[in-house]
């Protein structure tokens, strides 16, 4: 199929504007979106810059604005965008450093902010195995485990885009992960730093952030389940 295809292109520092470079090319109808960049790369203009890793949507690092909205480009087949006017932009909310390519230092500060790993220093089990955990327990945090850190979510939030000090929904998905791990004895110090100004509270409940999952998270629930934790100060 023949589609036509539009590029946003930028090199800060170059005295060149933002622009769009177009180009009209025959794909499969099966062709995924990064298909298609390689295919500009290696026919058209190997300039072009994009991160991309696996390329089986779990690295999360081809993140980026498809036809106005946050995708995977390596999950989205052409056929499926429904149109043969693809547009491609980078995430918003992060400065561009070239083409397709963001700044994700403030979106990796944000995480690392709600210490998003385990904490337990009581002593192990007397019998020396790992800390034991039922299923229930585990289920009860199971959704926000599949976060790959793409931002998708993050840059598809208008409270983000309106301020960018916000820490923004994938670090509260990844403070929630661990909120809620039974084994885990740090939530009331993450639910401290999320009740900040800049914490869950700017949060408006748009669920931009879940449409927006590539991993069909829960997003909004999950935030909505730490204002709770907050409010009550129960975490069941």
């Amino acid at each position: 199929m023949e589609i036509n295809l539009k590029i946003f292109r930028y090199l800060p520092n170059t005295g060149n504007k933002p622009h769009f470079d177009k180009y009209i090319m025959e794909v499969n109808p099966n062709d995924r979106v990064l298909d298609v960049l390689e295919q500009v790369r290696a026919d058209s203009d190997p300039s072009l810059a994009y991160r991309r890793s696996c390329a089986h949507g779990v690295c999360g690092s081809d993140a980026m604005r498809i036809n106005g909205r946050n995708m995977l480009a390596c999950k989205v087949l052409v056929k499926d965008l429904g149109t043969s006017d693809i547009t491609v932009e980078p995430i918003l909310g992060l400065t561009v450093l070239r083409d397709l390519i963001v700044d994700m230092d403030p979106f990796f500060e944000h995480f690392r902010s709600v210490q998003p790993f385990f904490i337990n220093n009581e002593p192990l089990p007397a019998d020396g195995k790992e800390r034991l955990q039922s299923p229930e327990a585990r289920e009860r945090f199971d959704d926000t485990t599949k976060c790959i850190l793409c931002a998708a979510c993050t840059t598809s939030c208008p409270s983000f885009w309106s301020n960018g000090s916000y820490v923004g929904p994938a670090a509260i998905v990844n403070a929630h992960r661990f909120i809620y791990d039974s084994r885990d004895t740090g939530a009331a110090e993450r639910l401290g730093i999320l009740n900040e100004s800049m914490g869950v509270w700017r949060c408006r409940t748009a669920f931009n952030c879940t449409e927006a999952c590539p991993r069909d998270i829960q997003i909004t629930k999950a935030i909505a389940e730490v204002k709770q934790s907050i409010q009550t100060g129960k975490l069941d």
